[in-house]
């Protein structure tokens, strides 16, 4: 969803998000999610109550003349009707159901502490369940491919590009949105995290090494963005899809196919080489990572046990069994 799409959602909603933007500093990344989750909200609902034709495009319905008695009026089973819908007809994953749950019960959480409801239909809304799985990653081995395989016009840029991701765990809106001033002066690196937070990171000698490279590089005429840190080929500060592309071109270079690796697998990447080769905090990974709650960093603690249990598994002698049957025995 773009910015300027938040204009033709109800009114409503656009005091939800502006509030999300302004008092608890949402990122404008997670805004939009909440904006796209309520438009498809409210356009199945008015597909449902109002049109009553489910042949209409959900994308043809206009929503900007949905009022507040139509909102109110919204029941918990009219949520769980949206929630089947977005199951069998737009086969999401539970994760993303989960994400749409999560969005309704902030908008009604909303609307239920400024007053303008008095029965939140979003309250004991339950969630779909999701899978916890383990976050892939890169081995060590990986990971020096992976460097060894950036080559061609803007080799400066892109190798500072994934040293960052492997050794800092930034997440990438948060690499996009350094500016040249990000970087102090004892090599540290104010990041500004979700919800506007500020982090402070320390260089390694490889981060070092190869941001000064790249500035060595950097264009400096016509820019559009002064400030920015890493310039694209149109002299505009470098898109998030530009990044995705990079990181999936060299990561096919250095023959790591398997689906599934992207751009954020690489912050798993950093997170799990430092808990497991520089003998990391858990805690201490948790800042690193600008982790609002320990729970998340933790995840990265299972890797390791998951890793040790492979590690017996493997052992040649992990399938061998006695031949002998069960019976007394002398010693």
């Amino acid at each position: 969803m773009r910015k300027e799409d938040i204009y033709l959602l109800p009114a409503l909603v656009q005091s939800f998000v502006n509030y999300q933007l302004t008092v608890k500093n949402k990122s404008q990344l997670t805004v939009l999610e909440y904006s796209s989750d309520l438009r498809t909200f409210f356009r199945f609902l008015k597909q449902q109550k109002i049109l009553k034709d489910s042949s209409v495009q959900l994308s043809d319905i206009d929503i900007s003349d949905i009022d507040e008695d139509f909102i109110k009026s919204v029941k918990i089973g009219d949520i769980y009707s949206f929630l089947a819908f977005c199951q069998m007809n737009l086969n999401n994953s539970p994760k993303t159901r989960a994400r749409k749950v999560s969005s309704v019960r902030m908008f009604y959480k909303y609307l239920s502490s400024q007053g303008i409801i008095k029965d939140n239909p979003a309250q004991d809304l339950d969630s779909p369940n999701v899978k916890k799985s383990l976050p892939r990653y890169l081995t060590l081995e990986q990971s020096q491919d992976l460097l060894d395989a950036i080559d061609g016009q803007f080799f400066e840029r892109d190798y500072c590009i994934i040293t960052f991701f492997l050794n800092c765990g930034m997440r990438l809106a948060e690499l996009v949105g350094l500016n040249l001033n990000s970087i102090r002066p004892d090599n540290s690196v104010i990041i500004i995290g979700k919800g506007n937070k500020e982090r402070i990171i320390y260089l390694n000698d490889a981060c070092v090494h190869a941001l000064n490279r790249y500035l060595q590089v950097r264009p400096r005429d016509g820019l559009k963005d002064r400030n920015a840190l890493f310039i694209s080929r149109q002299k505009n500060r470098i898109s998030r899809r530009t990044v995705q592309v990079i990181v999936k071109k060299f990561l096919e270079n250095a023959g790591i196919t398997e689906d599934g690796f992207s751009v954020h697998k690489l912050r798993h990447t950093a997170a799990t080489l430092m808990y497991q080769h520089g003998d990391v905090d858990v805690m201490l990974l948790k800042e690193i990572l600008g982790h609002e709650n320990l729970s998340t960093t933790q995840i990265y603690t299972h890797v390791a046990n998951e890793q040790i249990r492979n590690a017996v598994a493997s052992n040649p002698l992990a399938s061998k069994k006695s031949k002998r049957k069960t019976g007394n025995s002398d010693v």
